[in-house]
């Protein structure tokens, strides 16, 4: 077995007792005042906020595969453009799934139904988020994990992230080294483009509608995206329903306008509706249906929906997928190169294939379902037996990835409730890179990257959530 490489920290490690308690209490205040926070899911209160678990200081990450997932984000943002405008290939791509997903089945239903009935608005905007991992067997270079076309969350804490982590290893006397963590535009640029859309539409008294959970715990990463807008732009309002709450309040005025009350919606952006939970019947279904229809611009619109399939992206990572997006060979071989190995595991010569090789070596792979939110993977030694009891049409729901291998890094997590003073423990960190892109099928309006997140895990943790509790904002030490 080959052993882990561990990058060098960004200070000698681990800090005296003393020092380090001092400089943990006053981080955690530091976040709960400037809003690094999250709701309590275990003693949950409206009225009362955690800081969300944070990594003390920058996690190192190489700085060369940090600035190429930069620089391709917005190949992924038209990529993921044209995979949703591609009727055919969403279609074909997800002739199977549907067939055993009920979830992906209810949403490509939706789909269908808009197709037969016109599209309301041929704008779509995609607030999108590509997650990476670096790969230790290649030289560190990221290979992309998943792409996220719906609620690409994170946005808003993870501007801080740099700040309190700043702050931090100026308390420690480290202040040089604050050149190597690079800045983080990503509540601005996300924001860009919800305003930008809203602008697109044209109506000065329309609002933005953010479609939220029942119950939201990562409250202040939704907040600061309205409090921007309304800093922005005060001439914009914003407002927050559920989907039962838009299936009750809302309708489609004469000309297919999104009418809430007295407002007409410009803008929805979704931070629910990606989850089954969050549909409770058909009502919240109708719901989705209705704002589809709409002359409302879509974060993401139906289309852009699907293009986050896991089983979307399973198939663009053949060779001979990528060249029916994209027209420049260079851009090919850069976004191929950040593809690990992706396998269907449809009832198919193929697919069958791949089954077996699963069974007989299931270290090297990780089992996803068609889902976000975290969570959901079955890693390494339980692939076996949760393939055993699929059948093979249950198999299409899934696809199977080759299990990407990281770097550690070592530093200190910091949660609530913790120990105190905090152990250096392994770490491994996942990047994500934030997208805009805004256009219809024939013109695209703005593209470009906007931002990035870092989250930190125990390098003995398979899923890494913070959302779901499992992992840590952090942000990225650059290593030359």
């Amino acid at each position: 077995m080959t052993e882990t490489p561990v990058l060098e920290p960004c200070i000698p490690l681990p800090i005296a007792e003393r020092t380090l308690i001092d400089v943990t209490e006053k981080a955690k205040d530091w976040a709960i005042m400037h809003g690094a926070a999250m709701r309590s899911k275990t003693n949950f209160s409206s009225d009362a906020l955690n800081f969300a678990p944070f990594i003390l200081m920058p996690s190192s990450f190489p700085r060369k595969e940090f600035e190429k997932a930069r620089n391709l984000q917005t190949i992924i943002n038209q990529l993921m453009h044209n995979v949703a405008h591609d009727e055919e290939f969403l279609t074909t791509t997800l002739a199977e799934t549907v067939k055993v997903d009920e979830f992906t089945a209810n949403l490509f239903n939706v789909y269908k139904k808009v197709l037969a009935n016109g599209f309301g608005q041929a704008y779509s905007l995609g607030l999108l988020r590509s997650d990476y991992l670096a790969h230790m067997f290649e030289d560190n270079s990221v290979k992309q994990v998943e792409i996220n076309t719906i609620a690409s969350s994170f946005g808003g804490i993870s501007t801080h992230m740099m700040p309190l982590q700043s702050f931090v290893m100026s308390e420690l006397g480290h202040a040089d080294k604050i050149k190597n963590m690079p800045e983080n535009t990503a509540l601005s640029g996300l924001c860009g483009g919800m305003i930008k859309a809203w602008e697109v539409y044209a109506q000065p008294k329309a609002v933005i509608l953010f479609v939220i959970e029942d119950v939201s715990y990562n409250i202040c990463d939704q907040r600061f995206h309205e409090f921007y807008i309304r800093e922005q732009r005060p001439d914009i309002k914003v407002l927050r329903r559920t989907l039962t709450e838009v299936h009750k309040e809302g309708k489609l005025g004469p000309n297919k306008e999104l009418l809430l009350g007295e407002y007409e919606v410009a803008v929805i952006y979704f931070r629910a509706g990606y989850e089954p939970q969050h549909y409770h019947s058909q009502d919240e279904w109708d719901a989705r249906y209705m704002m589809e229809c709409s002359r409302a611009i879509k974060c993401p619109s139906i289309h852009y929906h699907l293009a986050g399939t896991k089983k979307v992206q399973q198939a663009l990572a053949q060779p001979e997928m990528l060249e029916r997006f994209i027209s420049d060979p260079e851009k090919i071989k850069a976004v191929g190169q950040i593809f690990t190995g992706l396998y269907s595991l449809d009832d198919s010569e193929a697919g069958n294939a791949s089954y077996e090789m699963a069974l007989k070596e299931p270290e090297r792979f990780v089992l996803k379902p068609q889902r976000e939110g975290g969570g959901n993977n079955v890693y390494g030694a339980d692939i076996p037996d949760a393939l055993r009891k699929m059948s093979r049409v249950e198999r299409a729901a899934w696809i199977l990835m080759d299990l990407i291998q990281p770097p550690i890094s070592k530093g200190y997590m910091i949660r609530p409730g913790g120990k105190s003073p905090p152990e250096v423990v392994d770490l491994v960190s996942e990047l994500g890179i934030f997208g805009v892109i805004l256009g219809d099928v024939d013109n695209v309006i703005c593209n470009y990257q906007a931002g990035h997140m870092l989250r930190t895990k125990l390098s003995t943790a398979n899923e890494g959530g913070v959302a779901a509790g499992l992992g840590a904002l952090d942000s990225p030490y650059l290593l030359d």
